[in-house]
C-alpha cells in the first residue's frame, strides 16, 4: 500500500535538524563558517563596517540575513528587524551552539537619566512583544547571562564611557509615540528604555541554552515630541556613535573566550 503524500513519516524531524538546514538557507553561510562568539544586530551597515575593518567577505547578499566572519572567528549577523526575526536567528544559531551571543541594538530612552549616545546594559527585559510567549509562559523573566554582561561592562569602562542599567521594555509596536495611555504605562513600569528585540533574544537564548547579552545604544528620546526619531536624527546617531558601539561589541566578544570568566551553561 502506498503512503499518502501528506501523511507524517514515522520519524519526526528535530528542531536541531531544521536549524541545520535553515541557518545556511537564511544567511547564505555554511554552519562551520560561524564562530564560537557571535554579534547579532538589525543594521546592515554594522555588517559592512565589520567586513571593511577586517577585510572579510559579506555572505548572504540577497538573503534575509547577512553575515561576516573575521580571521579570529568572530561572526556578525544582521537578522533584519523585529522580535520574530530575532527569535528566528536565536533558534537557528542553536545549530552552531555558540559560546555567546551579544545583541548590538538601538533603543529609545525613557528616563531623564538617558541621553542620545548613552549605552544601556539591561538587567532584564519586559516581554511586551508577544513572540517570547511561544517559548515560555509570560511569568518567566527575560534575563541576560550575567558573566557576559560583566565582561561587556568592563570593555565599556575601558573606553572611558559611562553606561546605564535597568529594565528595557520590548514591544512589537513600531508607531506608538502618539498613544498617551501607552506612554503613561511606560512611566508606571519604570522602564529605562524601549526596543523591539531584547526580551526575545534573552528568552529564546534561554530556551536554546545560549549565553546572551545586549548592548543597546540610545538613539532617540520618544517620550518627548522633540526627541522622536527622524531620518536626520538617526543619521546623526549612526555617524556619531555606531563605530564605538560596534568596536565595544567586537572587543568584548573577541576577548571573552580567553580573558573573561568561563560562561557555564547550566541546565534547569
Amino acid at each position: 500500500m502506498s503512503v499518502a503524500k501528506n501523511q507524517p513519516t514515522e520519524k519526526q524531524i528535530s528542531k536541531y535538524e531544521l536549524a541545520k538546514m535553515w541557518l545556511p538557507r537564511y544567511t547564505g553561510t555554511p554552519i562551520d563558517r560561524f564562530g564560537d562568539y557571535i554579534l547579532v544586530t538589525n543594521f546592515k551597515n554594522y555588517v559592512t563596517m565589520f567586513a571593511e575593518r577586517f577585510g572579510c567577505d559579506i555572505q548572504g547578499e540577497g538573503r534575509p540575513m547577512q553575515t561576516a566572519t573575521n580571521s579570529a572567528g568572530l561572526t556578525i549577523v544582521n537578522y533584519g528587524m523585529g522580535s520574530p526575526n530575532a527569535a528566528t536567528i536565536m533558534d537557528l544559531l542553536s545549530a552552531r551552539n555558540p559560546q555567546g551571543v551579544l545583541f548590538l541594538g538601538k533603543c529609545g530612552g525613557l528616563k531623564k537619566s538617558t541621553e542620545i549616545g548613552h549605552f544601556i546594559l539591561p538587567i532584564a527585559a519586559i516581554r511586551g512583544e508577544g513572540t517570547s510567549n511561544d517559548y515560555f509562559p509570560p511569568e518567566v523573566p527575560a534575563l541576560p547571562s550575567f558573566k557576559l554582561h560583566k565582561f561587556v561592562s568592563n570593555k565599556i569602562l575601558q573606553h572611558g564611557q559611562e553606561y546605564r542599567t535597568g529594565v528595557v521594555y520590548t514591544t512589537n509596536r513600531r508607531v506608538w509615540e502618539w498613544d498617551d495611555a501607552f506612554k503613561q504605562y511606560l512611566r508606571r513600569i519604570s522602564a529605562i528604555a524601549i526596543d523591539m528585540e531584547t526580551a526575545t533574544i534573552f528568552i529564546v537564548g534561554h530556551a536554546n541554552e545560549i549565553a546572551r547579552g545586549a548592548l543597546l545604544l540610545v538613539s532617540d528620546l520618544p517620550m518627548a515630541p522633540e526627541g522622536i526619531k527622524t531620518e536626520e536624527s538617526d543619521e546623526y546617531v549612526t555617524k556619531t556613535f555606531s563605530e564605538l558601539h560596534l568596536q565595544i561589541g567586537i572587543e568584548a566578544m573577541t576577548e571573552i573566550g580567553h580573558k573573561g570568566e568561563k560562561i557555564k551553561h547550566f541546565r534547569y
